[in-house]
């Protein structure tokens, strides 16, 4: 591979790097667009060393690897304003030479690394396969670059864009080198409260997944195959490169970091000191893991650094370079920027008026009151659950445990909230519990009422205020530093929180709650059951007004318009509270959008008719359970050949999944394999996993199950576990097909049921016992669509048996001679076999 010598010499403020410079990101300027800064905080420098706390990787003489010197480069801070390229042309910046993901140049001509307006959205037959950018580059490995090269390079330079602009000169008030801003908020939720959604207001991206990183001539968006179509058309291109996860010789953060640092470290000479590459993040919204993957590469790379030259500096030392030994000068740094009070730069911008234009400044952090979760839906009380909380933690040896996850939360202590993170059921808080005490760390407002307060009484539950969480665990550590240890899963905690644990007091492992919430109890599973039949007829209702006004009116329907009738058929049903996630109903080529979400006044809104198929993605919050179900439906007579193919083909896979008996200890990643066979017979595949888990009247994405291609998960099928089963195919530009059920894991032999279907049976020593899925799920597909010829005859047993499953369980709760059951006697009929297409 390829890459550009290093043309710019990293000093302070940091001149963007090669890499950087090809991203053409736009200079750091004192041009008149640049934001005006609210108050002194925005331009006052504080020397990120103060008070701060630093990892700090150095690098040894011993492990010398020799790079070639870059030659210097007059600061970026004195270039012009550039003026803007077309949206649809890359910025090329100099010439190629070689070695590693130092230069985008290089980068960019490899599969899955693309600039924002290069990625047309279009993977081939493969979901979040690799593409090939177009990007053009010298081929002349032994070129360099001149002053007057660079100079020439600046001219193809974007103006300013006010948000990177305003936190580029934060960053350099700072010394950072480096900002990372991911998706999630301090208990890194999927889905995120509106003033936590930082990475969307600076990038523009709305993805659910991802993570934006900031860097003195560079902007980067790093996210997963779900959401590369969706990421490609909300990034601006004049300023951002889309990084496309998982694809080949695409870097992960911590290795780009790393190869930032080894660039800034050879551009040091005898002239411009030595200095560590300076990462700054928010430590509230990063998890430990991603901070221990950091420390991990940086390690890597210092070992790969030539030793320094004799009078190169590290940061604050004095002139004589005699003091100053190689092993002593930092490589890296990460700076959580604890001395500046707010360690989120994004938030200082997004409370400007002029930084944030018309997303409008930030709004408060939500305080929606609790509700308390019946006990006839929950199944066991909340002093039931802490009791087996206490029990797992006396077996692990653990003094303390930490509950940040939302859901955890509201799984544990039987409570639920509306209005803190949109479509999911939870609320802002932490559980801390020992022995003899269980803390609920909120904000007060949310316990106001005598009905939760009472609750929290009765199960034993205390409050104290939100931020008390990292006081009070530190209290306990330093209670007895020799014998307390505390119990927090680091890979779903955030690094201000387990950092202040240390090796020695820490017990990292899955915690206690998250395998009692995946396996669904009897009441549990009871509500679920009855969500799903209340959705059924929801469901019914809706397709009989969509058939009616598309076919026998004529009418074609917005995508919005689709949305709202169908949450409107929704809030009808007895306990319904709101989406289980933003509805994805895409007309289509929007269909193959995975995460696509209609928006009025959107270019890319359409609408549907006779002629055009539509993908519905949808889900309902009920008082009693969660749901989610994808159908592809199309109202037409004549379907192209090429869809019902695709279609019958990803029925077939789900149905794959369906019928499949397994044992025990089966990890998910076992079973993804049925859900693909008939696309793979024909070449075709998609790119995002085949099923997550679902919670009870919780989030609709829960773990720690998957079905997915993904071996990293190893987690095993258990009885009382809920999964959604959702094959599909995409082809972008044109349409997208997915068929979702969701599914219980239940034994294959109901004699294994014991306590009311809990608990795992008694068995014979050597024999194995076996599960298979229920269907929850009780909502018809569409049948007309399938090739019969590409069937076979149990598939199509399946269907109908599953057809006159939803008939017998849905038609009660629809009113006779109404639309919505005429609709669903008409979908559940038996297939006419005597002929395909």
């Amino acid at each position: 591979m390829v890459r550009l010598p290093m043309i710019l010499r990293m000093q302070r403020p940091p001149a963007p790097s090669a890499l950087e410079a090809a991203a053409g990101s736009e200079a750091q300027s004192a041009s008149t667009r640049r934001c005006r800064r609210r108050s002194s905080s925005l331009t006052s420098g504080v020397p990120a060393s103060v008070g701060s706390r630093r990892l700090i990787f150095t690098w040894s003489a011993a492990a010398a690897f020799a790079l070639s010197p870059r030659p210097a480069r007059s600061s970026f801070a004195a270039r012009p304003p550039q003026p803007s390229l077309p949206r649809s042309s890359p910025r090329i910046v100099g010439p190629a030479s070689s070695r590693g993901f130092g230069d985008l140049r290089a980068a960019a001509s490899l599969p899955g690394f693309h600039r924002a307006p290069l990625f047309s959205g279009v993977v081939d037959d493969v979901r979040g396969g690799g593409g090939r950018s177009s990007l053009s580059m010298s081929t002349d490995a032994a070129a360099t670059s001149s002053a007057a090269d660079a100079e020439a390079e600046a001219e193809a330079v974007v103006p300013e864009q006010p948000k990177l602009s305003a936190l580029r000169e934060r960053m350099s008030s700072l010394g950072l080198d480096a900002y990372l801003v991911p998706s999630d908020d301090p208990h890194l939720s999927e889905y995120v409260p509106k003033a936590y959604m930082r990475r969307k207001f600076l990038s523009g991206f709305g993805g659910s997944a991802g993570t934006a990183l900031v860097t003195a001539g560079g902007a980067y968006l790093w996210t997963d195959s779900r959401y590369f179509n969706e990421a490609s058309l909300q990034l601006d291109p004049n300023h951002w490169t889309l990084m496309k996860m998982g694809q080949p010789n695409v870097p992960t953060i911590p290795k780009f970091l790393s190869e930032q640092a080894l660039q800034k470290r050879e551009g040091g000479s005898d002239s411009s000191p030595l200095g560590p590459y300076r990462v700054g993040m928010d430590p509230y919204v990063h998890s430990a893991k991603f901070a221990e993957d950091l420390y991990g590469a940086f390690e890597v790379a210092a070992a790969k650094v030539r030793p320094a030259p004799s009078s190169a500096l590290s940061e604050g030392s004095e002139s004589d370079s005699s003091s100053v030994e190689p092993s002593d000068v930092p490589l890296c740094l990460i700076d959580t920027l604890d001395s500046i009070g707010n360690p989120n730069l994004v938030d200082e911008i997004w409370e400007d008026e002029e930084c944030a234009g018309d997303d409008g400044c930030r709004p408060p952090i939500p305080t929606s009151p609790f509700r308390v979760h019946p006990l006839e839906y929950a199944g066991k009380s909340v002093a039931d659950k802490l009791e087996a909380v206490r029990s797992a933690m006396t077996g692990k040896g653990a003094t303390l445990s930490v509950f940040g996850a939302l859901d955890d939360v509201a799984y544990l202590l039987n409570v639920r909230a509306k209005g803190d993170v949109e479509t999911c059921p939870v609320g802002i808080g932490y559980v801390t519990v020992t022995a003899d005490e269980a803390v609920l760390h909120c904000d007060s407002r949310k316990v106001e009422s005598d009905e939760v307060r009472a609750h929290l009484e009765e199960g034993g539950v205390m409050v104290r205020p939100y931020e008390s969480v990292v006081s009070d665990v530190k209290n306990h550590l330093d209670e007895d530093g020799t014998t307390n240890k505390v119990w927090i899963d680091r890979s779903r905690s955030n690094y201000a929180l387990s950092r202040i644990v240390t090796p020695k007091q820490l017990i990292d492992a899955q915690n206690a709650v998250t395998p009692m919430k995946a396996c669904k109890n009897y009441a549990e599973m009871a509500g679920m059951r009855k969500a799903h039949m209340e959705d059924g007829a929801a469901m019914a209702h809706f397709m009989a007004w969509l058939e009616k006004t598309v076919v026998e009116e004529g009418r074609s329907v917005s995508e919005v318009e689709i949305d709202e009738k169908l949450t409107g058929m929704r809030a009808e049903r007895e306990g319904f509270v709101e989406v289980s996630f933003p509805t994805i109903a895409g007309v289509g080529s929007n269909g193959a959008i995975i995460h696509y979400s209609a928006k009025e006044g959107s270019d890319l809104l359409k609408y549907m008719d006779k002629d055009t198929p539509i993908l519905i993605d949808s889900g309902g919050q009920y008082t009693y359970g969660t749901t989610d179900v994808t159908r592809t439906w199309h109202l037409g007579s004549e379907p192209d050949p090429e869809f019902v193919d695709a279609y019958t083909r990803v029925l077939k896979g789900n149905i794959g999944v369906d019928a499949i008996t397994f044992p025990e200890n089966t990890p998910g990643f076992v079973l993804d394999v049925f859900a693909r066979k008939a696309l793979w017979e024909v070449g075709k595949d998609y790119g995002h996993g085949t099923g997550h888990g679902v919670g009870a009247a919780l989030n609709v994405h829960e773990g720690p199950q998957s079905i997915s291609p993904r071996w990293a998960n190893t987690e095993v099928m258990k009885k009382g576990m809920v999964v959604s089963n959702e094959p599909g195919y995409y082809e972008d530009g044109n349409f997208g097909i997915r068929i979702e059920n969701l599914l219980e894991v239940a034994f294959v032999d109901p004699v294994n049921d014991v306590e009311k279907g809990e608990g795992q049976p008694k068995r014979a020593p050597g024999q194995k016992t076996f599960l298979k899925f229920r269907k929850l799920t009780q909502i018809p597909i569409q049948t007309n669509l399938i090739d019969i010829e590409l069937m076979t005859e149990e598939e199509l047993d399946w269907l109908d048996a599953y057809h006159g499953e939803v008939w017998e369980n849905i038609s009660p709760l629809l009113e006779e001679g109404s639309c919505g059951r005429a609709w669903l006697e008409k979908a559940c009929a038996p297939i006419d076999r005597s002929c395909g297409q």
